[in-house]
């Protein structure tokens, strides 16, 4: 059994892939990896431009299903205890996931990464942080930036989620919902070298938004319970 897993979604990053697996290997070189590449039906040649290693698993979708679909797949393929999520784009600096290794070791759940210096327009920095200003006051997460995808978990916190279109914005809400201790630390943000964004301002605000009184709704009926004993 692998120590960690890798979760990375992919849609047309043909130019990126190849370049991120090489950055992980640096990275993370004493780590017992798997690394679960989930390509959300690319149109390019993503898929054939990844270098066939060990510990590298690809997960093709047969339709173009969303961020959160890929995301959600990968986590709940992972065989690891630990599970990485970050993005295709290169974006995201796996340097940056020891030091969330070891914070996670602190006592938490979840270490949310949050880019302390954006690399993108400003107006993109302004409309992300009024939504996560919103988002985060209106859930109670205590994330200052669930854009951002660098993320560590403990593998039971993946029961939390429940897949939904824009379910990887609410992932700290879920599983704070579901008890578990979260935390937040800054890291590394890089410019896009390669391909364009997929994103754009319909579904960053008006779906979040939308989603946002349904997660908001969902934790407030959600309901927990232990078992004191099991007598057969």
């Amino acid at each position: 059994m692998p120590s960690l897993s890798l979760v990375i979604p992919l849609y047309n990053e043909e130019g990126n892939v190849a370049a991120l697996l090489q950055e992980i290997t640096a990275a993370l070189p004493g780590e017992d990896l798997e690394i679960l590449l989930v390509d959300d039906c690319s149109t390019d040649q993503t898929v054939a431009n990844i270098p066939r290693q060990p510990g590298v698993r690809v997960l093709e979708f047969t339709e173009n299903r969303g961020q959160s679909s890929a995301m959600h797949a990968g986590i709940m393929a992972a065989t690891a205890p630990v599970i990485a999520l970050l993005d295709g784009d290169l974006q995201n600096d796996p340097r940056d996931i020891p030091a969330m290794l070891a914070k996670l070791n602190e006592g938490y759940d979840l270490v949310c990464g949050y880019r302390a210096k954006r690399r993108d327009t400003t107006f993109k920095r302004l409309q992300s942080r009024i939504a996560n200003f919103v988002r985060s006051r209106f859930t109670g997460d205590g994330v200052r930036d669930t854009g951002c995808t660098l993320k560590v978990l403990r593998t039971p916190c993946r029961d939390c989620l429940i897949l939904f279109r824009g379910m990887h914005r609410f992932i700290p809400a879920l599983i704070k919902g579901g008890g578990f201790k979260l935390t937040e630390m800054p890291v590394n943000h890089r410019a896009r070298v390669s391909g364009v964004s997929k994103y754009g301002f319909g579904n960053r605000a008006l779906r979040a938004t939308t989603d946002m009184f349904g997660v908001k709704w969902l934790l407030s009926r959600q309901c927990r319970y232990q078992v004191k004993s099991n007598i057969p």
